[in-house]
């Protein structure tokens, strides 16, 4: 079913309330996707590549006409503890959080959560300096 006959098929915010049982070719790496092994009854992103589409302005209500792919740029730990996924359109450049699914790649989880480790804002060769810089306000 198209996007736009399923958005008018069901009321604003079905899916918030409702699960989600159809299964997905992700638009990203061609993985099969299915709701099962998610621990929820709410999948919406790849559990390989962790992509995702903009279909909502809110959570489960499709409403949005974008419809581009969401890449995953980040995550982040909740109160609670539970990691989240920050994805950012390709197309209008909207973020939004996406709770991680129990089938979720743990190696592209902590290769996401390793980027700012990984390629620093500041050059390296700058280290010792913003070291030094840091020490002198503790004391």
């Amino acid at each position: 079913m198209k996007r736009e006959a399923k958005r008018r098929s069901f009321e604003k915010g079905y899916y918030k309330n409702h699960p989600c049982n159809e299964t997905f070719t992700c638009k990203v790496c061609g993985w099969p996707v299915s709701p099962a092994g998610a621990g929820s009854s709410h999948r919406n992103h790849c559990p390989n590549c962790l992509s995702s589409l903009h279909l909502d302005d809110e959570p489960g209500d499709r409403a949005a006409d974008c419809g581009g792919i969401m890449d995953p740029v980040a995550v982040w730990v909740r109160k609670d503890g539970e990691w989240a996924i920050i994805h950012r359109c390709r197309r209008c450049g909207a973020l939004s959080s996406n709770r991680v699914a129990a089938d979720d790649s743990p190696v592209k989880l902590l290769s996401i959560a390793m980027r700012p480790i990984a390629a620093p804002p500041f050059p390296m060769e700058h280290i010792r300096e913003v070291t030094a810089l840091l020490g002198q306000q503790d004391g």
